[in-house]
């Protein structure tokens, strides 16, 4: 049988984007990968910039067509996604896009789940709690999505220390280099485990 020449990954980012950056460039000239298209439901995100400069489709879309129509699934469709990443995207993904695409949807939380998870913890938020409560130490969390904010299944956790006299700001640098170091490992990984034969066959 013959091969698609590329798998796809298909990216979702709200803001600046800079693990979509890390996912353009680690993908950039991947032999068997690729980045298909960018999405953002935020006009004023620099990911779609990003995008652009890779020469990568960097589609807008709206709360309404988010949520209430099947625009977006359609649109996703047309890239035929073996992957699709959530980068810094803040929304709740509707019911169509997790029937349309099962286990194939993942994200990364800028914590240790279950902790400082849910509506509302993202970015600064989340580094502030971290901080606040006296945590020793802090991390990054890869997981499959589902139909509640942080609660699918964690496909891997990478820890780093939160020192004393740590600011949210210092924190923050430290587990954006957690993620930017893990999350095209996981991508790629994710994606040539599809090509495995299920080991109960």
């Amino acid at each position: 049988m013959k091969r698609p020449d590329k798998k796809n990954i298909v990216i979702f980012a709200s803001g600046s984007g800079s693990n979509a950056q890390r996912l353009l460039e680690y993908f950039e000239h991947h032999p068997e990968i690729r980045v298909a298209a960018l999405f953002s439901n935020n006009p004023k995100a620099y990911a779609l910039k990003r995008a652009e400069t890779y020469h990568v489709p960097a589609l807008l879309f709206s709360r309404e067509e988010f949520l209430h129509t099947d625009k977006v699934l359609q649109q996703i469709q047309q890239f035929n996604p073996d992957l699709i990443v959530l980068a810094g995207f803040l929304w709740l993904v509707p019911k169509n896009l997790l029937q349309a695409f099962p286990n194939r949807i993942i994200n990364i939380h800028p914590a240790l789940l279950p902790q400082y998870g849910g509506k509302g913890m993202h970015g600064m938020h989340v580094h502030t709690a971290v901080v606040e409560a006296g945590e020793k130490e802090s991390g990054i969390t890869i997981h499959y999505i589902n139909e509640e904010y942080d609660k699918g299944a964690f496909i891997r956790q990478e820890r780093c220390p939160v020192l004393p006299t740590d600011t949210p700001e210092d924190l923050a640098a430290r587990v954006l280099q957690l993620e930017h170091q893990y999350l095209p490992l996981v991508v790629e990984q994710l994606i040539k485990e599809q090509d495995q034969p299920d080991k109960e066959d």
